[in-house]
C-alpha cells in the first residue's frame, strides 16, 4: 500500500468532516449524511483491491 493512498484517505476524511459540519449547521442533516456516505463509499472502492489481494495472499498461505 502506498503512502499516496493514505494521504488521499486522510484528505477525503477532512473534506467530508468539514462539509458535514457546514451542512449540519445550516440545517441540512440529510445532505450531511449523504456526503458522509459518499465519502465512505469512495474510500471503500479505493481499498477494495488491497483487501482482495490480502485475501488471496491468505488463501495462498494456507493452501501449502
Amino acid at each position: 500500500m502506498s503512502v499516496n493512498l493514505i494521504f488521499k484517505i486522510a484528505a477525503v476524511g477532512i473534506l467530508v468532516s468539514v462539509l458535514c459540519q457546514v451542512l449540519k449547521h445550516s440545517g441540512r442533516e440529510e445532505h450531511a449524511f449523504l456526503v458522509s456516505l459518499a465519502g465512505l463509499l469512495l474510500v471503500l472502492f479505493w481499498i477494495l483491491p488491497y483487501v482482495s489481494q490480502l485475501f488471496e495472499s491468505i488463501k495462498d498461505l494456507f493452501s501449502l
